[in-house]
């Protein structure tokens, strides 16, 4: 059974960040559709994993990771939120 990525309206870029693409032609030209059959995907999840769209499962990241033979970190990136001053604001006195 292939998971499928729910539909997904126009939304901002995850936080993730993924080398997916990059990997898949280090891994004797990959296609998505190959990578897709091999984790149990559908083509446009992986699209959409690509486009930075869409956030796989935890499951499914692994699963991509294994397919392609390298560490989860290699695959998959998460850009943490830009530090925040949590030094309240505002004039004493």
């Amino acid at each position: 059974m292939k998971l499928r990525a729910p539909h997904v309206s126009p939304v901002p870029q995850t936080r993730v960040r993924n080398n997916l693409r990059a990997l898949r032609f280090h891994h004797g030209e990959m296609t998505q559709q190959e990578l897709a059959d091999r984790v149990g995907l559908t083509r446009q999840t992986i699209i959409a994993v690509e486009q930075g769209r869409y956030s796989p499962s935890l499951e499914a990241a692994f699963k991509i990771a294994r397919a392609l033979g390298v560490p989860l970190e290699e695959v998959f990136q998460y850009d943490a939120e830009p530090a925040r001053d949590d030094a309240p604001t505002g004039s004493s006195g």
